[in-house]
């Protein structure tokens, strides 16, 4: 075989083996990457590996070379390190609007981002959980449309469903099509959702992204510039519960001291709080006003009361009562 067969290719699978095979904890002599180029079909010698190294470590790759016998090389950084694979690995997992096949896919491909040795460690820390992960095989694709018809500046259109009790999935509107315009893909509770504005309503609505079916990108521009530009977003995330709109109303809160962190987590270190006593405290906050609302109370407990408006505080009031009212009528039938 040609001494020179290959040698063009040499040094890639130099930077491959190295990429693949090398980290901190383990090294690869000069024998091996011989014997490991010889496997490919390419003739090297010591000197020109030598060369390689040199010529990778000019390239920036951050090859160390060990000395002491029995000698070698590894890549010491990569452009994503252990920790941060580890959280990205989590944050796919976690991940509700991923489906669990392209959970797995892509924590595969993030394993590649890393020396074998160590894609064993993100191996080992991956249970894809089925609970709670979207069946929408498409919003993988339906997020990086809706990102293309933003930056072209057109409208999008698709078919939004619901369940049913059978785990069909239905269409709203029976299957009529919605057009809006897409400005902003948040995520919250775990959740892709995108702010549009509806033309028709003339308004900005929020809708759930691994619940839209069959997304197009449209030729036509977009509408509600001038009434998304006036949203506050960190504000609208403090307000806003499980992303259920409702009217934007202060309410004041009565709360138990200890509360004082889930008060802050929830509006944020610049929410208006007060002490009341030894052990209670007062915060004023603006909430969209839904049910979502107050169910996140009703899992607070006695901990907190609203104090006012009172209307809120009856509606609230009421919230209770009819759950009440139908345990009762249960325990009657």
């Amino acid at each position: 075989m040609p001494k020179s067969y290959g040698q063009k290719l040499k040094i890639l699978y130099l930077a491959q083996l190295l990429l693949e095979k090398s980290d901190e904890s383990h090294s690869l002599t000069t024998k091996e990457m011989i014997d490991y180029l010889a496997a490919q079909g390419i003739h090297a010698e010591r000197k020109s590996i030598y060369d390689d190294m040199s010529a990778l470590q000019q390239f920036g790759m951050d090859i160390v070379s060990i000395r002491e016998k029995p000698g070698g090389y590894y890549l010491a950084s990569r452009q994503f390190e252990l920790p941060e694979l580890k959280l990205l690995v989590d944050a796919v997992q976690a991940s509700r609007f991923v489906t669990t096949k392209k959970s797995r896919e892509l924590i595969s491909k993030l394993e590649t981002l890393t020396s074998r040795s160590e894609a064993g460690q993100l191996h080992r820390q991956v249970v894809v959980a089925e609970r709670g992960k979207s069946s929408n095989e498409q919003i993988y694709y339906n997020v990086d449309k809706i990102y293309a018809a933003m930056a072209a500046d057109c409208t999008i259109r698709f078919q939004y469903f619901e369940w049913s009790v059978h785990k069909e999935m239905i269409p709203r509107k029976g299957g009529a099509y919605y057009e809006v315009s897409p400005w902003l893909l948040t995520w919250e509770d775990e959740n892709y959702y995108l702010i549009a504005y509806d033309q028709a309503a003339g308004i900005l609505k929020y809708y759930r992204v691994d619940k839209m079916l069959h997304l197009s990108v449209c030729e036509i521009s977009r509408q509600g510039k001038s009434t998304f530009e006036t949203l506050d977003i960190a504000g609208f995330a403090k307000k806003t519960f499980g992303m259920f709109a409702g009217d934007e109303t202060t309410v004041v809160l009565q709360c138990d001291a200890s509360l004082a962190g889930v008060m802050i987590d929830r509006f944020g270190l610049d929410v208006s709080m007060r002490p009341t006593g030894t052990d209670q405290i007062r915060i004023r906050a603006s909430v969209a006003v839904s049910r979502q609302f107050f169910g996140w109370l009703t899992g607070l407990g006695s901990g907190v009361q609203i104090v006012s408006p009172p209307e809120i505080r009856m509606q609230y009031e009421q919230y209770l009562k009819d759950i009440l009212e139908q345990y009762s009528r249960s325990e009657e039938g």
